[in-house]
């Protein structure tokens, strides 16, 4: 039996009493890509991004492990219920402009002093003092540096429009500022070069499209390096005691962690290894978080229709960001309809083989977002569910 028909009959008998559509994580693959990912950061700790994984269960699971260290958040409002469930270093990637939120941080010192919010201007700082209703607690800070290339004297960007903050004397000033207002500490400083950590250098039959990928990860890995060195030393200039430099991700765990700059790691879809991760020189990952759609027709020869399954991933619309069809291995989507909201016909001549009520399991484009569609992930060992635990929606908490 091949290893992907094995993992199926494991699945299949694991979850032979549950009725699909459902989600699960291989616990065994979950916990091997969170050991590769502390391999590849070479001793340095590893922040858990939240988006990437959004079930406390398991962000507490990886958390449990050696070397990994605190969570990056996505929202203000996660953040302040991650940090009143017990999590106890938060560092929210995003600028928030949640003035509820703000005012409760403001008013707490346990949430003041577990959750840290970046800013990237100083009108979040000014967002930050109105919305404090009275509240005295001093607001952990941290700086987010942009980390795009810039080719041809600027012409030319690549990488995530984020932070407009660039050069040493940018971060260095909005630093300054930081220091010199009341209420506020300047605890660290992050920059995430999703052009590198997020962009496959493999790409399947495209050899000409990767090897340019590939030359330019490598000259925005050098620029970034040498730019990220002299921020960290301008700031630290400002404020000699920052806490964390954080930048990374996980295609780019291992080149981040070689700079001596920087002194923590982010990563989270590592820990699912969706299918837009799996085009990559760097690593090889197991997908540990799958969907199953239960076959609801059977059309004609080579056509089974599954139930639902049109979960499309955020970012730039096409093929990319389609789930696509896992076990049995050999589907496809028919061109005309591809995923649907609520039905998905499937075509290949595994499709002769499934009957009414049997399984398709899918992968996900990207990590977290899946678990924006189930309510619970039923954690697989062996080939046994040992647990279901609610995601984020299953909790009733859904942020974005």
């Amino acid at each position: 039996m091949t290893a992907p028909a094995a993992a199926r009959a494991r699945y299949d008998r694991a979850t032979a009493h549950l009725d699909a559509p459902l989600a699960i994580v291989d616990l065994d693959a979950f916990d091997a890509n969170a050991d590769d990912l502390l391999r590849r950061a070479g001793g340095k700790p590893v922040r858990v991004a939240s988006k990437s994984v959004r079930c406390r269960a398991l962000l507490e699971r990886v958390l449990a492990k050696d070397g990994f260290r605190g969570v990056m958040s996505f929202t203000l409002a996660e953040s302040l219920w991650l940090a009143r469930s017990g999590f106890e270093d938060v560092l929210l990637a995003y600028p928030s402009a949640d003035r509820a939120g703000f005012a409760e941080l403001a008013a707490d010192p346990k949430l003041a002093g577990a959750v840290t919010v970046m800013i990237d201007d100083p009108a979040q700082l000014d967002l930050v003092d109105a919305a404090r209703d009275g509240g005295r607690e001093v607001i952990r800070v941290c700086l987010e540096l942009d980390t795009s290339l810039r080719l041809l004297g600027g012409r030319v960007r690549i990488g995530a429009r984020r932070s407009p903050l660039r050069s040493p004397a940018q971060l260095a000033e909005l630093a300054r500022s930081v220091v010199r207002r009341p209420g506020f500490r300047l605890v660290g400083i992050m920059a995430y070069e999703g052009h590198v950590a997020g962009v496959g250098d493999a790409v399947a039959g495209r050899p000409l499209r990767s090897r340019a990928i590939r030359l330019m990860q490598a000259a925005a890995r050098r620029e970034l390096a040498e730019r990220r060195a002299a921020v960290v030393r301008a700031v630290r200039a400002v404020a000699p005691d920052l806490e964390f430099v954080n930048g990374g991700g996980t295609g780019s765990v291992q080149h981040t962690a070689a700079e001596d700059a920087v002194t923590e790691i982010a990563a989270g879809s590592g820990l699912y290894v969706p299918r837009l991760f799996d085009n990559y020189t760097s690593f090889t990952g197991r997908p540990a978080a799958l969907f199953a759609q239960p076959v609801v027709r059977r059309p004609g020869v080579g056509v089974v229709t599954v139930l639902g399954g049109g979960y499309p991933a955020s970012g730039a619309a096409g093929g990319d960001r389609l789930p696509v069809p896992y076990l049995p291995e050999g589907l496809r989507y028919d061109p005309q309809e591809g995923p649907g909201e609520v039905q998905t016909p499937l075509l290949g001549s595994p499709a002769d083989d499934l009957l009414i009520g049997d399984k398709v399991w899918f992968r996900h484009a990207k990590a977290g977002e899946l678990c924006e569609r189930f309510e619970a992930l039923h954690l697989i060992e062996g080939d046994t569910v040992t647990a279901t635990v609610p995601t984020y929606r299953g909790e009733g908490r859904t942020f974005l």
